[in-house]
């Protein structure tokens, strides 16, 4: 997103190194040319080390919205599907990192503003090139079995997340450049434990993408003990969050309670969270809702608002980098031909599948998963419609006849968008079968289907979501998507800093991406969620993590 030309002042705080100052000034040159909005300057400061409130400042600051003052008890009830809490570098849905955050933190979050603080990390530095990380822990921060937070279970955790041999290990992504490829392990002499409260990361080549890596969803840290314990953080439930583990049922329900002392923020409003699973059927959260069984649901499908809305609940939103791809897997016929990838994208077109499969509620994508919202974005421009265009290419690759079938999960966005790009198929003339299968059996294979629907969460930066999806040999490359160019150009573009050049060379990326036709992208959506009027201090978060150290609620 760009925006007008507009003022920023000078960066003054002295916490910041010369480096560092100079990066941000160079930023905020950006915005007032117009070629930075607020939210990625804000988003880019933040990950250079700037405060949100000196980010702010330079551009002026929004106002907080009005909340009045917390009331201590209570227990917050959520509607949320409980998935299992086991190691969460591994972890593949946001559900299972919002019962373990409410006791393990990151090291840095990712704000609702779209910023990134310290947790327990109190700053970091960044060096001028991207190699250097000094990275300063929170002081006073204690496990909640006693044990003091130490720089070394920093070091342990980041030895965890740079495990290649460890299936389904995403972090092991993020955390490329820090591995040794020939181990497979965290390279000898890039983590460095200065003292208890520092550490230094010297990586052998740039990487702008580590700050918002270390506030994924799966980059909660572990008590130093967690692999003696297990490996399963549900049956030892040790960190250093304003909450305690009471309770969990896979299926059923979570959940935790306030922990009465120890905890470096204070004390949390609340007594208690319960999570409670009402399956799939969002007309069962509804009810709930209206009962007054729950206070606040984890989303709200798009096509349910008006129903929602109208019992008298509160609601929120927010424009995300979620989304959903209906990919084609390289290696699994017919789907090996480019020209049979090209063709069914070359069909279907985006701001269709937009209004049938979510209402029109998002915007239009571009079929290389990377957006307007990303700070890095390079406009290629509106993916091309041409059916007979599209017909063409199945004809000469010889698949004009072949039998498309399309998966999905049952039920919400991911069947009605699937079944939206199944029909503009048929109307092209191509034979078509759906195959809609449920949840639990889907996520077994997701990376295995010749031709299905997945839902994706947003990243802060296009880098991340490239690296993490269609990066050659990745966990989650669920396309089988391999190139060399591509990957030496992502390379290329974690090392930079500036946005403007960044985009351009991201731009190589994309245009890559979308000429392997290996995947439908058709729109970003906007998520929703409802609650109940005395709900305080909660706010939609654009990764669906919820934060509720700080909720409460009204008497």
């Amino acid at each position: 997103m760009r925006t007008s030309p507009q003022e920023a002042p000078p960066v003054t705080e002295t916490s910041l190194s010369g480096r560092q100052a100079a990066l941000i000034r160079r930023l905020s040159d950006q915005v007032r040319g117009g070629r930075l909005d607020r939210r990625e300057f804000m988003g880019l400061a933040s990950i250079l080390g700037a405060s949100a409130a000196t980010a702010g400042g330079l551009i002026g600051a929004r106002p907080a919205r009005a909340q009045g003052t917390p009331v201590e008890g209570g227990t917050l009830r959520v509607a949320m599907i409980v998935r299992p809490v086991e190691d969460p570098r591994r972890f593949d849905w946001p559900e299972m990192a919002n019962v373990a955050r409410q006791f393990c933190e990151p090291l840095v979050r990712w704000e609702p503003d779209f910023t990134f603080t310290g947790r327990l990390l109190s700053g970091w530095e960044v060096s001028e090139d991207a190699q250097t990380y000094r990275l300063s822990l929170r002081e006073g921060v204690t496990w909640s079995n006693g044990d003091a937070f130490t720089a070394d279970h920093v070091a342990y955790n980041l030895a965890r997340w740079c495990d290649r041999s460890v299936e389904g290990n995403s972090m092991a992504t993020a955390m490329q450049v820090m591995i040794d490829p020939d181990t497979g392990k965290l390279a000898e002499g890039v983590v460095a434990v200065e003292d208890d409260l520092t550490l230094t990361l010297s990586l052998p080549r740039p990487d702008i993408s580590l700050i918002p890596a270390f506030s994924d969803y799966t980059a909660l840290i572990v008590h130093p003990g967690f692999d003696e314990g297990g490996g399963v953080l549900s049956d030892t439930p040790i960190g250093t969050g304003p909450f305690e583990l009471e309770e969990l049922e896979v299926g059923v329900f979570a959940r935790v309670i306030r922990r009465e002392e120890g905890w470096w923020g204070g004390r949390a409003p609340l007594d208690a969270v319960e999570f409670t699973d009402y399956g799939t059927d969002p007309n069962a959260t509804l009810s709930a809702l209206e009962s007054g069984e729950v206070h606040v649901n984890d989303e709200t499908p798009a096509d349910l608002l008006d129903q929602y809305d109208s019992i008298g609940l509160e609601r929120q939103e927010k424009e995300t980098a979620q989304t959903i791809c209906c990919r084609m897997n390289m290696n699994a016929a017919p789907y090996t031909d480019q020209r049979v990838r090209r063709a069914i994208q070359m069909i279907v077109d985006n701001q269709v599948v937009l209004n049938f499969g979510l209402g029109g509620r998002g915007i239009p994508a571009e079929n290389h998963h990377v957006g307007p919202m990303h700070p890095e974005y390079a406009d290629l421009g509106a993916p091309e419609v041409d059916v007979e265009g599209g017909l063409a290419l199945l004809d000469e690759a010889g698949a004009r006849g072949e039998t498309f079938d399309l998966i999905s999960i049952d039920g919400d966005f991911q069947r009605t968008t699937m079944d939206a790009v199944a029909g503009q198929l048929r109307q092209a003339g191509l034979t078509v079968e759906r195959s809609v299968i449920p949840g639990a059996t889907f996520w077994n294979a997701w990376t295995e289907y010749p031709f299905s629907a997945t839902d994706w969460g947003g990243r802060p930066l296009g880098v991340q979501v490239l690296a993490l999806a269609y990066r050659s040999g990745e966990a989650w490359n669920e396309t089988g998507f391999a190139d060399p160019e591509f990957d030496a150009a992502l390379d290329q573009a974690l090392g930079i800093f500036d946005a403007d050049k960044r985009a351009e060379v991201l731009a190589t990326c994309q245009r890559l991406l979308r000429e392997s036709g290996v995947i439908i992208q058709p729109y970003w959506r906007n998520m929703y969620l409802h609650h109940a009027p005395e709900l305080r201090g909660y706010e939609r978060h654009q990764a669906r993590e919820m934060h509720l150290e700080g909720a409460w609620l009204e008497e």
